[in-house]
């Protein structure tokens, strides 16, 4: 059997934080940065605006304070294991995230198949954010589909594993799925839930599982 394990990052593989937070805490813009994270979760911002204002905040970010952000977040335990056993049953692990891509691609190097987030202009900036190649939740079941089509898989072989409003509409669509950590918005929709900071215990639930 051959499945399609997808992860999100923020708050499921960053326990209690995001790419964002992380970033923005080498900067020490914080507090900004927090009250964007409010905004977006309140709806009162898209993740096309989320970009543009965070992207106007992070003026001066440089590669090594990206690679700062990257190293010192708070990551579960267990994620290059659990990337490994998937490899080494012939399986398949990719991260979709919302997030810059210039965070989530360093995901590669960790095992992952395929790290697709949003696409940001390079570091240091000198383009604005292009607000097309920012993802939004939907965005995530279309990468599900394409990574599928590229595995000669189906949904029917994916499991997803999530925390929050971000994964709800590939969690609607997907027959196996893990709460990590989760709010309220996967309630009721995920298969399996989970809370900890252990990947490898939340990759148990599922298990062999068909």
């Amino acid at each position: 059997m051959t499945r399609l394990h997808l992860f999100d990052l923020d708050g499921t593989l960053i326990h209690g934080s995001a790419a964002a937070i992380e970033i923005s805490r080498q900067l020490g813009v914080e507090r900004e940065i927090g009250e964007l994270e409010r905004e977006f979760a309140a709806g009162g911002l898209s993740t096309a605006r989320f970009a543009e204002r965070a992207c106007a905040l992070w003026g001066d970010l440089s590669e090594a304070q990206v690679t700062a952000a990257f190293d010192g977040a708070p990551w579960l335990a267990g994620i290059r294991e659990v990337w490994a056993d998937i490899r080494a049953r012939g399986e398949r692990c990719a991260v979709i995230s919302l997030s810059p891509n210039f965070f989530v691609e360093r995901l590669l190097d960790w095992g992952a198949h395929a790290a697709r987030g949003s696409h940001w202009p390079a570091v240091p900036f000198r383009d604005p954010v292009d607000p097309t190649g920012i993802l939004t939740p939907a965005a995530k079941v279309r990468i599900a589909d394409e990574l599928c089509a590229e595995y000669g898989l189906t949904r029917a072989d994916c499991v997803a594993y999530g925390d929050s409003m971000s994964d709800a509409e590939l969690f609607a669509v997907l027959p196996r799925s893990v709460a990590v950590n989760a709010d309220h918005h996967l309630s009721g929709i995920a298969s399996y839930t989970y809370a900890g900071r252990d990947l490898r215990e939340a990759y148990e639930l599922v298990g062999n599982r068909g």
